[in-house]
């Protein structure tokens, strides 16, 4: 990334040392220090580390809040920045979704986490735009790659630890080694106490909980028609609704009221009065259709999976999925396992195949299914969904599941337009003339 800084000796400053020279300086941090040395060959007109960047930017006095975990970091990360809007707050949000600042999308969808000189860039548009807060999402890569380098978090939030990312990280050990490390500072932060455990410094720490003793506890909660709960926090209780559906959606609500009660000067009451207002994010338990019931999610991997289908297990389920190529493949027999539980009918299709030949993820995921005549394949993902359409049954819910708000699927190296919201919509409507 080139950016326009204006400083007495050089006009821009980059990140990439083959952009560098009279009057553009070089970005130096820990993930492209083995480029140093060729920035200076290209006579880069200065050397910038994060911390001179970040005083050159002037960005103290915005509090950065950053969110990890392996599901819920983008409905969390949203809700903190929906309630703090509804507050009056000016505040930005990066991560899956893009880059707001207020009410304004900034840039379209990129990396969880950007490059640390994106994220100083933005956070210097967040300044700028008088924001208050700057609320991230941290992924595991981002960590372990250091591309949060220099951050000062106001508050750091570990939503919850399943399996995903061996692809990068080889084993689960590492991985939560990974996440630990996120948690080791004197941050401020808040832990889910109900998920997997991991080890985190004591020192300014904070738990939200269903079931274990906790900062922020639910006494008592429904997830009839959408969520309502009852919160302590002391020896204040305070009533919450939500339109949202989901026992995980309860978890991260309560985490997204607990950090803006840790950040903000706002009362729980006042917080809890505004949740109402966050209807979810795109693509996560998205109804797309009511009549029949077709809900989208981003789900895919076993944990996700189990807990949207976990959250409608009151319903008729059928379930249309796949897995991605190219990454983790341990976890494609834990997800047939999943389905297999949950699900009346499984369809089985591609997500995003990448280089791989998308009938032999399929049948890695068969595989583990042990009720095979739930099973029927279809490889052409809108193929599959149709087939689940047409075959719906009078009080039968249909998940589709792995790709939530993506607009395109990855086959051989190339992005393809495709939408799981925008097929299901055409085929009802094809179906259904409606």
């Amino acid at each position: 990334m080139k950016i326009k800084l204006n400083q007495t000796n050089y006009t821009f400053l980059s990140d990439n040392s083959k952009e560098c020279g009279d009057d553009t300086a070089f970005f130096l941090c820990e993930q492209n220090a083995q480029y140093l040395e060729n920035a200076k060959a290209m006579q880069a007109a200065a050397i910038v580390t994060p911390k001179e960047l970040e005083h050159i930017l002037d960005l103290k006095d915005i509090k950065i809040v950053g969110i990890t975990g392996t599901n819920g970091k983008t409905t969390t990360a949203a809700a903190i920045y929906s309630f703090l809007l509804d507050l009056n707050e000016k505040v930005a949000f990066l991560g899956t979704r893009g880059f707001y600042v207020n009410e304004d999308k900034i840039a379209p969808k990129g990396l969880t986490t950007p490059l640390l000189l994106e994220t100083m860039y933005n956070l210097h548009l967040a300044k700028e735009a008088q924001c208050d807060y700057f609320i991230m999402e941290v992924s595991s890569h981002a960590i372990a790659q250091n591309r949060i380098e220099g951050l000062e978090f106001a508050l750091k939030v570990f939503t919850n630890l399943t399996q995903d990312h061996l692809d990068y990280h080889d084993t689960f050990e590492e991985y939560k080694r990974v996440k630990e490390s996120f948690f080791q500072d004197d941050s401020p932060k808040l832990i889910n106490r109900d998920a997997k455990k991991i080890e985190f410094n004591i020192k300014n720490a904070y738990t939200y909980a269903l079931d274990a003793p906790s900062t922020f506890n639910i006494l008592a909660y429904s997830l009839n028609d959408g969520i309502t709960a009852v919160m302590r926090h002391f020896d204040k209780q305070v009533d919450f609704s939500s339109p949202l559906y989901g026992f995980f959606n309860l978890y991260n609500l309560t985490a997204a009221i607990a950090a803006v009660k840790l950040i903000s000067q706002h009362s729980l009451d006042d917080i809890c009065a505004v949740v109402d207002n966050f209807a979810g994010v795109s693509g996560r338990m998205e109804v797309v259709s009511e009549r029949p019931l077709v809900i989208v999610d981003f789900a895919h991997t076993p944990d996700g999976m189990e807990k949207v289908m976990d959250s409608l297990k009151e319903k008729e389920i059928v379930v249309v999925f796949g897995a991605g190529g190219d990454r983790d493949r341990k976890k494609r027999p834990m997800m047939g396992r999943v389905a297999n539980r949950y699900a009346k009918k499984i369809y089985l299709t591609s997500d995003n195949p990448r280089s791989e030949d998308p009938m032999e993820i399929i049948s890695e995921i068969y595989q583990a299914i042990a009720e095979k005549e739930k099973v029927k394949v279809a490889s052409i993902r809108e193929d599959a969904i149709y087939f689940a359409i047409d075959e719906l049954e009078e009080g039968e819910t249909l998940l589709v599941l792995g790709k939530g708000d993506e607009e395109y699927q990855e086959v051989d190296g190339q992005k393809r337009p495709f939408d799981d919201r925008e097929v299901v919509r055409n085929i009802i409507k094809e179906k259904f003339n409606r």
